[in-house]
């Protein structure tokens, strides 16, 4: 193995590459239009474009895939995570050419990676599985009866991939026919197969996974547990290790359990068994082939390089160490930056800034970032949302945590929406900080964190937005007031200031002096009374708002407008209530309402999907559709007008997503 080609692209293959040329290797990466000026394809020893901007036109493309190796004249391929990553048809195309596939045996992947025969062999290995069905029969009627049978509430679930993608929980009978048709189009268009299988589903589990490494030698070990239970959509957003719910016994029981159905499916390479955790009792949810999104927790807390073992294990060689040799040190957390608001919408976008914290990149290192970030970056709807991943190690859980929200306090991101803050308000949590989130923290706990976020918010708003829109260092001095006027969310207000040297004056009835000091990266060091603050902002216009700003202070991400030059709002603005448009970028799924059609309030009527995943996009009031502008299959942006309605609501009521 001399050159590897990396099918992947952003951070992991940034990650990939790192390891194999530490190693001595050589790396190709293979590259989208959209992603001609990546990262990835800077770093890497040579790069090859495939064309197109979409998944299934670059990276998903099995043809483009093989003309690069023989262009570039790779001998083994890393498939990193999701794409081709679990396609046994792929790792077996790629061996049948003669190269190395640094994965598992198209066999294996195919025992594993389908989730209903995962659950028959594990039944097979003494691996605890809950009762189901994924059997040939996909009708809906045969689905109705074995949840019957099962009883509910019942989990739907895509026999293919993983990511949470495909996955419905059905609490009662008049749900099912709706989840089953929602989950089987997101697996089709996801992994190319809509098939499905259901089980009983667990209502207080958390998510606890191990994962496993074998070699070509008949040796397999496990390097321990991950807690992943603070997950929207089913996908994850917080990972820990080990877990602080899993006892030295427990811990070995599960590792037993994962290595007995790694070695009946003849595995070899690292994969990941994950199981739900409810009061002491483990079920196989399902097995990973693959690396995963956040196997730098588990090299933080062993000191090894799981990337490294797969390139060795893919030459040949036996795993470097024994499982008594494999230590366990210390405490892991990690954070997914993703391009989404606190409501879980995805959005994409240019970055406008970014600065990251003192990290080591790709290293074991206390504090970590693998990301594929830059300054002026473009973030397509054609792919998954993620933009990076924070990972912290220290000795103690508690000590972890602090250290990632001092981290992500650091970490500035602005241009567009992204979980930063959100990710600060999960972590601060006393339940979080006590060890009590489980899968259903956030349903059940979410909302009040928003809450607490939008006060936060405000708060920062208040103090700050005005030294943003004021001239950077403050402008000259005026015995007369400026006229500013600022928009936040659904609030204006009129602040009355007077510059003065080094900072503001805010007047009026509770009169204030904000200090405020340039910074040589663009930033303002802004002092009022004894608190100190850093306040980052970049100009994110749009036509309709000029004077639009991201702003962050410390551990608070906002948007504001300088409305002080627009003329004053005027009539209830029911024109744009009636209107349905789209909140982001992305594709037509299905337009689900006809004119004249009645709707009441929470009814879907577009889906679309956007960055691998589908959205329901309805209204927030009962209206009649007079008319759809847009239909299955058309690509639509930001503020486009998807629906229009003939009843007029109020400002309040203007449409809303929520998730399929």
């Amino acid at each position: 193995m001399k050159r590897i080609l990396i099918v992947n692209r952003g951070e992991i293959a940034r990650r990939i590459i790192a390891t194999a040329h530490r190693m001595g290797l050589q790396t190709v990466a293979v590259h989208s239009d959209a992603d001609a000026n990546a990262l990835h394809v800077q770093e890497a020893t040579m790069a090859y474009a495939l064309g197109g901007a979409t998944s299934a036109d670059s990276y998903l493309h099995v043809d483009k895939l093989l003309a690069a190796v023989r262009a570039t004249g790779a001998d083994a391929i890393h498939p990193g995570y999701g794409f081709l990553s679990e396609d046994a048809d792929f790792a077996q195309t790629v061996q049948e050419a003669g190269l190395t596939w640094i994965g598992p045996p198209p066999a294996a992947i195919r025992k594993l990676g389908n989730k209903a025969a995962a659950k028959a062999l594990a039944t097979e290995q003494g691996v605890p599985c809950l009762p189901g069905y994924g059997g040939t029969d996909q009708s809906e009627e045969r689905f109705v009866a074995e949840a019957e049978k099962i009883g509910y509430p019942v989990m739907v679930k895509a026999v293919a991939g993983g990511g949470g993608r495909g996955m419905r929980l059905v609490t009662e009978p008049g749900q099912l026919a709706q989840a089953l048709a929602s989950a089987s189009s997101e697996a089709l268009a996801g992994f190319g197969n809509g098939d499905l299988l259901i089980e009983r589903a667990v209502t207080g589990p958390r998510h606890v996974e191990v994962q496993i490494f074998a070699d070509h030698h008949a040796n397999v070990v496990h390097m321990y547990e991950r807690d992943c239970s603070m997950q929207r959509r089913h996908q994850k957003i917080i990972e820990e290790a080990p877990s602080p719910a899993v006892s030295p016994e427990l811990r070995q029981r599960m590792g037993e359990c994962a290595v007995a159905l790694a070695r009946g499916a003849g595995y070899v390479g690292a994969g990941t068994v994950e199981f739900l955790l409810e009061r002491g009792n483990f079920f196989l949810m399902e097995m990973n082939t693959r690396l995963q999104v956040e196997h730098p927790v588990t090299e933080a807390i062993t000191g090894l390089d799981l990337v490294e073992w797969q390139i060795r294990v893919a030459r040949g060689e036996a795993l470097p160490l024994t499982q008594e040799q494999i230590p366990l040190q210390g405490h892991a957390m990690e954070v997914r930056l993703v391009a989404e608001d606190e409501n879980y919408v995805p959005h994409a976008g240019r970055i406008l800034h970014f600065a990251a914290p003192a990290a080591a990149e790709f290293a074991r290192a206390p504090l970590r970032l693998d990301h594929a970030i830059a300054g002026g970056m473009e973030v397509t709807p054609h792919y998954d949302a993620m933009l990076g991943k924070l990972v912290v190690h220290a000795a103690t859980r508690a000590e972890a945590i602090n250290r990632m929200i001092a981290a992500l306090a650091q970490t500035e991101i602005l241009g567009l929406p992204t979980n930063r803050s959100f990710l600060m308000t999960c972590l601060s949590d006393a339940r979080f900080r006590r060890s009590e989130a489980l899968i259903s923290f956030l349903d059940r706990y979410g909302d009040a964190l928003r809450q607490t976020l939008a006060g936060q918010q405000k708060d920062a708003h208040r103090r700050y937005a005005v030294a943003v829109a004021c001239a950077p260092g403050g402008a000259l001095p005026c015995p007369f007031e400026l006229p500013l006027r600022l928009a936040h969310g659904d609030e204006e207000a009129a602040i009355p200031v007077r510059p003065e040297p080094g900072g503001l004056e805010i007047t009026g009835e509770q009169p204030r002096r904000l200090a405020m000091e340039p910074l040589a990266d663009g930033a303002l060091r802004c002092r009022e009374n004894d608190k100190t603050m850093r306040v980052q902002a970049v100009l994110a216009p749009t036509p309709d708002a000029p004077q639009r700003w991201h702003a962050q202070a410390g551990g608070t991400d906002w948007w504001f407008e300088d409305i002080s030059f627009k003329a004053q709002a005027s009539g209830t603005g029911a024109r744009a209530a009636s209107e349905l448009k789209a909140p982001f970028n992305g594709t037509v799924v299905r337009a689900a309402v006809k004119p004249g059609q009645k709707l009441a309030a929470g009814d879907v009527a577009v889906v679309i999907e956007s960055m691998k995943l589908e959205h329901n996009i309805a209204p927030r009031a009962d209206v009649t559709v007079a008319e759809v502008l847009v239909s299955t299959g058309q690509q639509v942006t930001p503020g486009q007008l998807l629906v229009r309605f003939e009843t007029e609501v109020a400002d309040e009521d203007y449409g809303k997503e929520t998730v399929a």
